[in-house]
């Protein structure tokens, strides 16, 4: 991290500390923090729909209406509290206030989602799941965005950015996926899908270490935080009108509306893909909730592939070539392991080949996955920059949780798309591999490959439009510096 000017406040990209990342606390402090965001990741886009739909009773379209409803609530606010942290002026720093405020509602409302606090069953589950699922979402927006949008002060390096983004998306993959394989070995997949004794125990464990690791990450960065220059303004509930001028007017910026759109189109096929991952590991490919656990025990490594080579891939190529090209890689091998059963060439269903080849397509298709999501949010990043140039304003806050808002406010489409397959396929009548047949298995991937590929393809296509390289970051920090070196000499 560079070292930063007292006069300015500004950080002076010539004076590079000596020292490697990894022999910085606050680099761990801060890439762990993503562990939380990873345990309810995994919980909302794997678990939820499926915890409702078996356990509870609840229709999967009806389901999937109130985790799209949770999902429009949590978009919405997301924007409001990035601009709002942006311009937060406190003892402990501009974020940290909304992050300590999470430890009192994101904690216990994951508990108390999978612990049912009253006795609900089947459609009076319905306002129970919303309610807590908009509860948790609420929590999580107040700690994951003023969190992740400390990192464009930590570090103002194009390159080095990755490295903090790569940690930082090793840690909330390695937990959401460490608690998953527990999960389908010892909990869910112990009792069964259908037993809400596996997922009272997943919700018990999960809230534990969320509580941990906002503790942990708050502590951490809290001195960092503390030093890190004030808003130029502060926020103005009684201008609230002034306040989304600002908030519109930062968000016209050309390279943010590519990302913009990205999110739009990606957040709607991953919320499709991960409400039905289950039920296609599950019934699809037919694999116990031991092999589901040994697919996960693959992607573990995954993040740890995706760790060593974001920073060297994106050094190489750059961070747009990378993230494009991950991205492609991704979707061609995707849809393989489907197409291959429906024409009858993969090996036969629950044998060891079928769950080695499952697993080593999985493995490199996520290895991509995390290279390609650390470039986009290390572009992202960078827009706090050329987005001050033009406006006088960080609006790191703002942006990442917009983009956030993108892709969870279209997720909420690709999560009742989901909820609506899982009835036309015929889910809401299947509680055992006996009762899925192939036309289930046909009628499954039919409804569901084609839409999720062409939302991806497009999505990809949006990454071209993003404008930003190395060169045109670095001029941006020259002007920046320039305008706070002149400001300096004029109040001399």
């Amino acid at each position: 991290m560079e070292a930063v000017s007292q006069g300015s406040g500004r950080v002076d990209s010539a004076k590079v500390e000596p020292v490697s990342l990894e022999k910085k606390p606050i680099f761990w402090f801060y890439g762990s923090s993503s562990m939380a965001y990873g345990i309810k990741d995994n919980a909302f886009s794997y678990v939820l729909l499926i915890f409702a739909n078996q356990a509870l009773g609840v229709p999967g379209y009806l389901a999937s209406i109130a985790l799209a409803i949770a999902i429009v609530w949590d978009a919405i606010s997301d924007p409001l509290l990035g601009h709002w942290s942006d311009k937060t002026r406190s003892s402990v720093g501009r974020r940290h206030p909304f992050m300590y405020a999470s430890l009192f509602i994101f904690p216990a409302g994951f508990y108390a989602l999978f612990n049912p606090i009253a006795d609900v069953r089947g459609e009076d589950a319905f306002v129970y799941i919303l309610v807590m699922a908009m509860l948790v979402r609420t929590g999580t927006t107040l700690f994951e965005v003023p969190c992740t949008a400390l990192l464009p002060e930590l570090e103002k390096d194009y390159d080095r950015r990755n490295k903090w983004l790569a940690l930082r998306h090793f840690f909330g993959w390695t937990g959401g996926n460490g608690i998953h394989i527990i999960n389908l070995t010892f909990w869910m997949g112990a009792y069964g899908f259908a037993d809400p004794t596996g997922y009272a125990i997943f919700g018990t464990v999960g809230s534990g270490i969320i509580l941990t690791t906002i503790l942990f990450s708050c502590i951490g960065t809290q001195r960092a935080a503390m030093q890190m220059p004030p808003p130029s303004e502060p926020f103005r509930l009684n201008a609230i009108g002034r306040e989304f001028a600002q908030i519109f007017e930062s968000l016209k910026n050309r390279n943010f509306a590519a990302l913009f759109c990205f999110s739009l189109l990606g957040g709607a096929a991953a919320g499709l893909h991960t409400a039905l991952y289950l039920y296609n590991v599950r019934y699809f490919f037919m694999f116990s909730g031991w092999e589901m656990a040994i697919t996960g025990i693959c992607l573990l490594f995954a993040p740890a592939v995706s760790f060593y080579l974001s920073p060297r891939v994106g050094l190489r190529f750059g961070k747009k070539n990378t993230a494009i090209g991950m991205a492609l890689v991704r979707l061609v091998l995707f849809p393989m392991p489907y197409v291959a059963v429906l024409i009858g060439v993969w090996p036969e269903l629950t044998s060891t080949a079928s769950l080695v080849l499952y697993s080593a397509f999985v493995f490199v298709e996520v290895s991509a996955v995390v290279v390609s999501a650390t470039m986009i949010d290390s572009m992202m990043a960078d827009l706090a920059e050329d987005s001050e140039k033009k406006t006088n304003r960080r609006s790191e806050g703002l942006f990442f949780a917009t983009r956030g808002f993108a892709g969870k406010f279209v997720s909420a489409a690709g999560v009742v798309s989901a909820g609506f397959i899982v009835s036309i396929v015929g889910f809401d009548s299947i509680t055992s591999l006996a009762d899925f047949t192939d036309e289930h298995r046909y009628r499954l991937a039919t409804l569901f490959l084609p839409v999720y590929c062409t939302m991806v393809l497009c999505a990809i296509a949006c990454i071209n439009l993003y404008k930003i390289n190395r060169e045109s970051h670095q001029e941006n920090l020259q002007i920046l510096a320039d305008r706070s070196a002149d400001a300096a000499d004029t109040r001399i």
